[in-house]
């Protein structure tokens, strides 16, 4: 059964009783317009992060031939080095809610001409694929998603086994004096990009991921980078069949 929470509509014009579903189509949307309105003025977020972009993707370790995801791929400021690493025999695939967003990524595929890069508009919590993936990134989006954990979880289902997902994002300070700028850093993510107050990207990964931890952090923590993995089928495997094990010993012991 659904929950049911008193909160504002995104933009502060009312304070109704929403269901947790409610709640998330009404996120969704106003990240679509939120992004749409962004959609032109990309070039100042693409130029100031890129340093970090590329030190993120380096740690995919992506080779030649690779199948990789990109969740919330915006204008598609990462399509040109994960293109560059996976070479004409790979293939990225992007998702982005904006229809404004996609339309400038294909613009940019169109371009510099890739047949090997594709865009798709659709909520990455629930988007499907028929092949698995070899890697996935999301560089500033995971933080704006409805639900990070679904998100999160709807990655690890497309990945194959033993594959990276890498994600780059940014939220409140965690250290120093400066976290107490964190109140006007709340409220500025949250119109600026539809920011996820109720969202933990860190814990989510986590949850979901086998192996999880945060890679980098930059300006007293506010920036962070965070390398998950899903397991291979061998340590899967050898996983479980401890646990039957363990569990025969234990019954052989009683």
């Amino acid at each position: 059964m659904a929950t049911e929470r008193r909160d504002r509509d995104p933009d502060g014009r009312s304070n109704e009783v929403r269901s947790d579903g409610d709640r998330y189509e009404a996120h969704l949307e106003r990240s679509r317009r939120v992004w749409d309105r962004w959609s032109d003025r990309y070039k100042m977020s693409e130029r100031d992060f890129e340093p970090i972009r590329m030190a993120a993707i380096d740690r995919l370790a992506l080779e030649p031939g690779d199948r990789v995801l990109e969740i919330g791929c915006g204008p598609g400021v990462n399509f040109e080095r994960v293109r560059s690493e996976v070479g004409d025999e790979g293939e990225v695939i992007a998702v982005d809610y904006s229809p404004e967003m996609v339309e400038k990524a294909r613009e940019r595929i169109g371009h510099y001409d890739w047949e090997n890069v594709e865009v798709r508009c659709a909520d990455a919590a629930t988007v499907a694929f028929d092949e698995p993936f070899d890697a996935a990134l999301a560089t500033l989006s995971m933080s704006v998603m409805p639900d990070a954990e679904r998100t999160a979880a709807n990655v690890y289902r497309s990945l194959a086994p033993g594959s990276r997902f890498l994600a780059f994002d940014i939220g409140p300070f965690q250290t120093g004096p400066a976290r107490l700028a964190n109140p006007l850093v709340r409220r500025f993510l949250r119109w600026y990009a539809n920011w996820n107050p109720d969202d933990d990207v860190v814990d989510s990964l986590s949850t979901v991921f086998d192996d999880c931890a945060v890679v980098e952090r930059y300006a007293a923590g506010a920036g962070y980078t965070v390398l998950c993995e899903k397991e291979p089928l061998s340590t899967t495997a050898s996983r479980r069949r401890d646990r039957t094990s363990n569990t025969s010993e234990s019954r052989s012991d009683e």
